[in-house]
């Protein structure tokens, strides 16, 4: 890889008139006029000495004069430089004193104003010489130009053939322009950067902790109209520093494929402008992203169909007990008899579904799938609707996948075991789903106490579970359980409790001892107490509730 070569020029095929001083031949010229003019682009330098020069001069050109043909009157110099300025010049370099001692105070006066450097040389230097050195110079700076559009076109095209990812292009792209660079999905979501200063601004600070551009940078550009002109642009789009926002200047490279935008390439641009080869490598790297972004599509849609037929036929019950089942689960990375939770979420959208809420909810499936394989978790999810399901592992970690998902709402159902589990998981979670805000998360078991309470009879079995499930995996389990109901029914007095259930109090006392370590719970905790009372009220009505 090269050594950020973009760094080191302006990488435009041209010089500025400073960078021209800088050249032996002009070594000894002085700045007379036009001194804020001194970064205007130096294209060629020739000789002009005729009374007429407009037709013979261009945007860009180092004017060469004697000073023979210099009109004399003051208004026809400003007129002069005045049509100068407006072609594009350069500058003009006069030679000195033959003809003209020195620019007329006229002339100097009118480039100030315009901004138009006027350059004085001695006589004894020879035009020729400076023209020479002017254009040769230029000449060589296009060709390295053109060097280095070629060594930009190969890295990344290399990069389109080797890269393993999107970072993988992003990091080849930041070695080539130096800069702080991002690739986000349509909503902003971050998929790769590279870090190019030590010192970045607050927003991009924020991006990178949180995985995602602000939303109150996102609702600026939207007011603003700038993300409007993203989606409707084949080409960069640049995007002013905001103080307000912290945001320094940026330039927005979009991403398209196919007529959809996948994502867009933020390049932070500070005080110093990307140069028209920085944005050509920009292009180009967003292209070569479509062309990733579209192979990957196609691998993890042969991926993604095979698992969501095989997670749909596990969540209906319809997922073969064979051999050859057993070992298409375990290539998925699913283990039969491994505990998981299933999470569904959805997405605040009404129904039917456009086509752009189609390409979001599938967006949201890679998200989540991206977050499960962080986590070493089965990246398989089947959508429905306005909805993603997909598997939790029981050693996940929720809120480090909740980072993917704050556009949506995520219900999660019990983790339990095997396949029978994951059905039973998804029928709570999706019971639940409805009552999730937009952007939080909130599990089965967390939800149970309030819908028994809503009179849901569905609950009731399963917070009966919950609450005895561990003395119930143990022998003698039901004794136990049937001391903690006598208990709660008895306001929590162990003698009275002792005396209905016909034991010594000591009894009383082992059984209790073992429950509350089973259970892990402190039996004099209001909140314990409360649960077991609901749990006897629910056990008293003689329903199927029972444990």
């Amino acid at each position: 890889m090269i050594d950020s070569p973009l760094r080191r020029t302006a990488a435009s095929g041209a010089m500025t008139v400073s960078q021209a001083l800088l050249l032996d031949p002009l070594a000894q010229a002085v700045v007379v006029a036009g001194g804020d003019g001194l970064s205007r682009e130096v294209r060629w330098a020739d000789v002009v000495d005729i009374p007429d020069p407009l037709p013979w001069v261009g945007a860009g050109q180092l004017l060469l004069t004697t000073g023979i043909s210099w009109p004399a009157e003051e208004g026809e110099q400003r007129a002069l430089l005045q049509e100068l300025a407006e072609r594009g010049l350069a500058g003009v370099v006069l030679a000195v004193p033959r003809y003209l001692p020195h620019f007329p105070e006229a002339a100097r006066q009118a480039a100030d104003g315009l901004g138009l450097p006027l350059l004085e040389l001695p006589w004894e230097v020879p035009f020729n010489t400076v023209t020479r050195a002017v254009n040769s110079a230029i000449m060589l700076e296009q060709l390295r130009v053109i060097e280095l559009a070629a060594l930009i076109h190969k890295e990344l095209t290399q990069a389109a053939v080797t890269a393993g990812s999107l970072q993988d292009l992003v990091d080849t792209l930041g070695r080539l322009i130096d800069r702080d660079i991002t690739l986000e999905d349509p909503e902003g979501k971050l998929l790769a950067s590279w870090s190019a200063t030590r010192q970045p601004d607050a927003v991009r600070r924020a991006t990178l902790a949180h995985g995602a551009t602000p939303s109150e940078v996102l609702a600026h550009l939207e007011r603003s109209g700038y993300l409007e002109r993203v989606r409707h642009s084949r080409g960069p789009v640049r995007i002013p520093a905001h103080p307000d926002l912290s945001l320094t200047a940026r330039v927005v490279c979009p991403i398209w494929l196919r007529g959809e935008l996948v994502g867009t390439v933020w390049i932070v641009e500070g005080e110093s402008e990307l140069s028209d080869l920085h944005l050509r490598a920009a292009e180009h790297a967003a292209t070569v992203a479509a062309l990733h972004i579209a192979s990957q599509r196609q691998v993890a849609m042969v991926e993604m169909r095979l698992g969501a037929t095989f997670l749909d036929a596990l969540l209906e019950g319809r997922l073969e007990a064979g051999a050859s089942s057993q070992e298409r689960a375990r290539l998925l990375g699913f283990d039969p008899e491994g505990s998981y939770r299933v999470g569904v979420a959805s997405m605040p959208v009404r129904l039917p579904l456009s086509r752009d809420d189609v390409l979001r909810r599938d967006r949201l499936a890679d998200r989540i799938r991206q977050g499960l394989s962080l986590g070493g978790g089965v990246t398989v999810t089947s959508t429905r609707l306005n909805r993603v399901v997909f598997l939790l592992p029981g050693r996940q970690d929720v809120a480090r996948l909740m980072a993917h998902l704050s556009d949506c709402s995520l219900a999660l159902g019990r983790e339990l075991v095997g396949t029978e589990g994951v059905r039973r998981s998804y029928r709570e979670a999706e019971a639940i789903v409805d009552q999730v805000p937009v952007g939080g998360v909130r599990r089965y078991e967390e939800m149970l106490i309030p819908r028994v309470l809503a009179g849901d009879a569905e609950a009731r079995p399963a917070f009966l579970e919950q609450l005895f499930g561990p003395l119930q995996r143990v022998r003698g389990g039901d004794v136990l359980v049937a001391s903690l109901v006598a208990l709660a029914r008895e306001g929590f007095h162990q003698r009275r409790t002792s005396t209905r259930l016909h034991i010594h109090p000591n009894t009383l006392r082992y059984r209790l001892d073992r429950s509350q370590d089973l259970l892990k719970m402190d039996l004099a905790d209001p909140e314990v107490r409360f649960q077991l009372q609901l749990a006897a009220r629910i056990m008293s009505l003689g329903d199927k509730s029972r444990p």
